[in-house]
């Protein structure tokens, strides 16, 4: 268990690291204003018009990178700092999640793969590691056996979160790529604004690519600790 412990503490580490810059770069992207003087929601309606979605609503939402696209009831949520502000980090934020709208909109795979997985992750992905250490207990206990298939039922459960974890990166970074085209196409901003936006959307993207090398190091951890025993 101490293993794991240095895994996880060594995962978070980077993790605040990378979600410490992108704050960073946002924060000093937010200085960049916009030449065309449009906030992050008009931004966002912009995209959608442009690319003929016409039934999904831009909202605002609370708190900090709490956007999000939300594909059940079509909603871009921009939160409060990116709905009103009229700056880079803005610009890159608002076309990011309406990126996300085009993905629904034009049934892309990994988008409509990732939706999938939602309801059954959102399950397993709490009770998978307490699955995988309750097998490997009653396997210490009782001996190879019934433990030996719990823990690898928890293992299977945690190979779906970390699948979700992959798949999320095309989505995310497919979502960035159709975001600054359209903001470079339709000359929404300037040079130094477009550099600004790429720059942000490039740590954001990070984060997510963090995570899921996160959630490959656990699910290899404990799957090394389930079969590197003998079963002798």
């Amino acid at each position: 268990m101490f293993g794991y412990y240095i895994l996880i503490g060594a995962i978070a580490l980077v993790s605040w690291l990378v979600s410490s810059k992108l704050k960073s770069k946002f924060e000093f992207y937010s200085k960049v204003h916009l030449r065309n003087g449009m906030s992050g929601a008009e931004i966002a309606e912009k995209m959608l018009a442009d690319h003929g979605i016409r039934d999904v609503k831009v909202v605002s939402t609370p708190g900090m990178l709490t956007d999000h696209y939300n594909p059940a009831n079509k909603t871009v949520n921009l939160s409060e700092g990116v709905y009103n502000q009229r700056n880079a980090s803005a610009a890159a934020v608002a076309a990011h999640e309406c990126g996300h709208a085009v993905q629904h909109a034009t049934a892309y795979e990994w988008l409509t793969m990732r939706s999938k997985l939602v309801p059954v992750v959102s399950v397993t992905s709490s009770l998978s590691t307490w699955v995988v250490f309750g097998g490997l207990a009653l396997g210490a206990a009782a001996g190879i056996g019934l433990g030996y298939y719990v823990a690898v039922a928890g293992l299977i459960m945690m190979s779906l979160a970390t699948i979700f974890s992959l798949v999320t990166l095309p989505v995310e970074y497919d979502a960035s790529n159709r975001a600054l085209a359209w903001l470079k196409n339709k000359n929404i901003v300037s040079q130094e604004e477009y550099k600004g936006s790429e720059d942000a959307l490039k740590w954001a993207a990070r984060t997510y690519l963090v995570a899921a090398i996160g959630s490959i190091a656990t699910l290899l951890y404990w799957a090394l600790q389930v079969f590197g025993g003998s079963r002798d």
